[in-house]
């Protein structure tokens, strides 16, 4: 199986026709054997798909895309997961361990219709923003504006762990052995993060404790709503706890759980999997740019 993955810098690309690379995997028997970078040669639409059965793709994970891409794909047999943000090798692991679906998704900004869902992270979590919404990239709890310190509006590159108060790590950048790279104050990162970060120096590390307010906001029930599933195509197969995408009025994808499914209807939680929550990080601070 080949799988493509829009591709930028690591993360997943958002715009399906702009996209300037894709990186694409080979893997047997649900494991990943080799991955490579390639050009799309600045082909719009139609051109990428064909670009795309050229090389034998058996699989699309991207952002966005609209409607005639999805159709082009379709017709060159390359089947489509879209609306996933985050890393890219994290993505293809995700899709490969089943823990990635669709049901489409759309560039059109103007519809609003909840009938797209995609790209359902597992069980991890990250502070690179990926796509299980559990990523310290995320602005649930309120998005870094209003920072001062010398580091606002620079690009900051940080190792961190992170543990609940209990001493439970839920994620650690030195364990993937790449730093986390953000605009610090842009809103990229939880509150608490961004605020540690903005004065800190280079080669500092600070310990931090925060609470729910400055970190994933507290849950709000509003954020649980149910549909029919008659509404939602492609929600027929879905499982309580599976973690998927929607998209809003907009066309952006959202995360959402699962949290309950009957024979009509279907609940979703839009909630933060950390709403709530008490964490602790310790930060280093690697590189100001």
């Amino acid at each position: 199986m080949k799988i493509a993955v829009t591709y930028d810098d690591g993360e997943i690309f958002q715009h399906f026709g702009k996209t300037e690379f894709f990186k694409v995997y080979e893997a047997e028997d649900n494991q990943i054997i080799s991955s490579e970078v390639i050009g799309s040669n600045g082909t719009g639409h139609g051109a990428l798909a064909g670009l795309l059965a050229d090389q034998g793709i058996d699989v699309l994970i991207c952002g966005g895309i609209g409607g005639g891409a999805q159709a082009a794909l379709d017709e060159a047999g390359v089947k489509l997961c879209a609306g996933v943000h985050g890393d890219a090798d994290e993505a293809a692991k995700a899709y490969l361990n089943g823990e990635l679906v669709s049901t489409g998704a759309n560039c059109d900004h103007h519809h609003h219709e909840a009938g797209h869902s995609c790209g359902g992270h597992g069980e991890g979590h990250s502070c690179g923003g990926h796509e299980d919404g559990g990523s310290c990239g995320s602005c649930a709890g309120g998005c870094g504006s209003s920072l001062t310190g010398k580091n606002v509006g620079k690009t900051c590159r940080t190792h961190y762990r992170g543990t609940f108060n209990d001493g439970t790590q839920f994620d650690s950048s030195y364990d993937r052995g790449e730093p986390l790279e953000f605009i610090c104050g842009a809103g990229q990162m939880i509150r608490g993060y961004d605020a540690a970060v903005a004065d800190m120096e280079v080669g500092e590390i600070r310990e931090i404790h925060l609470m729910p307010e400055e970190a994933y906001g507290q849950p709000d029930p509003n954020a649980i709503f149910t549909l029919e599933i008659a509404q939602l195509p492609g929600s027929e197969g879905l499982t309580v706890g599976q973690q998927v995408y929607l998209t809003n009025q907009y066309g952006q994808p959202f995360p959402v759980k699962v949290a309950a499914k009957d024979e009509t209807t279907i609940t979703f939680d839009a909630n933060h999997e950390m709403a709530g929550k008490e964490l602790n990080f310790k930060i280093e601070l690697v590189e100001v740019k």
